[in-house]
């Protein structure tokens, strides 16, 4: 009987052999070589993870204030309120609306309105500034703005791109808003933009800036916003939104006319509190600020 072949020899092929395994090259000190292309491409991906994670992770909520009336004072409510400015113990006042723009000096503990001078009823008047003895007026849409002495006689006018809402200065220059996110530091003397900052609450950028007041040891920007209860605190470096204000209920809403919105903001160089009204307001309120508790 024949002996049964091999499986291997009965398809006629040979027995086939296992391939040695490729074997990486080991160097002189007996050590395989690192690989570091691979070791920085890893490295970019965390590292870029890391940063990508840290952008999308939303910031803190800024802290949020309300409020404690102290004292109201008599308001004009007729007065659309668009700059106000406490001075040389004289409550000063910017108001808007063609026909009916003003600047004002008032008695602040009776409301008396001591000097009024009156805009052309071609201008809408908005945002007001004290530097030095000079008052500095915006207009909204006529790219004009105005100075007054201190018996508020125009002295000179100036220009300025786009549009005027609030105004305040830093003790040097003027800072203007134009209902955008952006904010304008102004020479008060070419009226020329030297420096703009964007205005960001939690990374996004927030517009509708109203009326503007600066103060504190460290300044902080204050801003109305447009058609809401709230003040933002602003850092004037930065941009970035550091507190918020919430006035909800000081003014009820049940009782505004129609046009009327919180706007005004000054702070009293003597009691160092903050003073708010609004437009067509019949009160000034000063308020002190109570830290909400999250």
């Amino acid at each position: 009987m024949a002996k049964k072949r091999k499986k291997s020899q009965a398809f006629g092929g040979p027995v086939p052999q296992k391939k040695a395994a490729a074997q990486k090259p080991i160097g002189m000190d007996g050590k395989r070589p690192v690989n570091w292309s691979l070791i920085a491409l890893f490295l970019m991906i965390s590292v870029g993870g890391t940063y990508l994670a840290m952008a999308m992770r939303p910031s803190p909520r800024p802290p949020r204030y309300t409020y404690k009336v102290l004292r109201t004072f008599d308001h004009d409510p007729d007065a659309f309120t668009q700059g106000l400015v406490v001075d040389d113990g004289f409550l000063w006042e910017s108001t808007g609306r063609n026909g009916k723009s003003s600047v004002r000096k008032i008695d602040l503990a009776t409301g008396e309105v001591l000097i009024k001078k009156d805009l052309d009823e071609a201008y809408f008047g908005e945002g007001l500034a004290v530097l030095g003895d000079k008052f500095y007026q915006l207009t909204w849409k006529s790219n004009k703005g105005f100075v007054y002495d201190r018996d508020l006689n125009k002295i000179d006018e100036f220009e300025y791109d786009g549009q005027g809402w609030g105004l305040t200065t830093d003790g040097k220059r003027l800072i203007l808003s134009d209902g955008t996110p952006e904010i304008k530091f102004l020479d008060p003397k070419t009226f020329e933009v030297v420096r703009t900052i964007w205005v960001r609450r939690r990374s996004a950028r927030v517009g509708q800036l109203n009326e503007l007041e600066m103060f504190g040891i460290k300044p902080k920007l204050y801003a109305n916003r447009f058609n809401s209860d709230l003040i933002y605190e602003i850092d004037p470096n930065t941009g970035d939104v550091t507190a918020e204000i919430d006035l909800t209920g000081i003014w009820p809403r049940r009782e505004r006319p129609e046009g009327g919105v919180l706007n005004g903001i000054a702070i009293h160089p003597d009691s160092k509190k903050m003073l708010v009204t609004g437009k067509l307001c019949p009160k000034i309120f000063e308020i002190q600020l109570l830290l909400v508790d999250d």
